[in-house]
């Protein structure tokens, strides 16, 4: 026979199996969503820290390929024994883009680009002077030009390319004339005004040297120092 409860004894609730279930589900989707929460914060945080490195990561890039395409033409000209042609914007590069290109003189004529490809910079860098660089022949690198252009080589001289550098056997830089190919080029990422670079260019013994714009320490312009 079943014993008969008291009063006071009741029998122990069964739970909603369904019901709980529901609550399990949706404990676990509230988890998701903080977690998604949080996940979405710290990604923000994190390349917002990093957005600027990056830039900076992209400007060094496209400045480290002006001087090293430039230093390999004359080391190229002077171990080949041979003329190589440096050439700044070839034709040929896509609208709104800034590169570079090599190519080997044979018997005076331009032969076939030497780097396969011209090196081309990013979307973002160009071969620009951006407004407040300093302007004047004192407060250039190397006192070449007044920033007025951001690719000028043959300073000085008529007759030459602006965007164009002859590198010889003997190491010096010269112009399609023969002269003597002084000059500078500036690269910048587009409205930054201190992501502004520059390589210098004594023709007389092809000497490369890079320069870097510094903000100024208090009130007054930029200052280039040779990096």
């Amino acid at each position: 026979m079943t014993p008969l409860r008291t009063m006071n004894e009741r029998p122990d609730p069964t739970p909603d199996r369904g019901e709980s279930a529901q609550r399990m589900d949706g404990f676990t989707l509230l988890e998701m969503l903080v977690a998604v929460s949080v996940f979405l914060v710290v990604s923000v945080i994190t390349f917002s820290n990093l957005a600027p490195a990056i830039k900076d990561a992209r400007i060094n890039g496209s400045y480290n390929q002006v001087l090293e395409e430039m230093r390999m033409a004359r080391e190229l000209a002077i171990e080949n024994r041979k003329t190589y042609l440096l050439t700044f914007n070839p034709a040929g590069l896509p609208v709104g883009r800034s590169g570079m290109q090599i190519n080997q003189l044979n018997a005076g004529a331009v032969g076939a680009v030497y780097n396969q490809v011209p090196i081309v910079l990013p979307t973002d860098v160009h071969f620009q002077v951006i407004p407040g660089i300093p302007n004047t022949n004192a407060t250039v690198p190397d006192n070449m030009g007044t920033g007025a252009t951001a690719i000028q080589f043959d300073i000085g001289v008529n007759g030459g390319a602006l965007n164009q550098i002859y590198f010889f056997p003997d190491g010096s830089a010269r112009d399609i004339n023969n002269n003597i190919n002084n000059g500078i080029v500036y690269v910048a990422r587009d409205n930054d005004l201190y992501s502004s670079r520059a390589v210098t260019l004594y023709g007389a013994a092809g000497r490369v040297r890079g320069w870097r714009l510094y903000r100024p320490t208090g009130v007054g312009n930029g200052t280039w120092s040779q990096l």
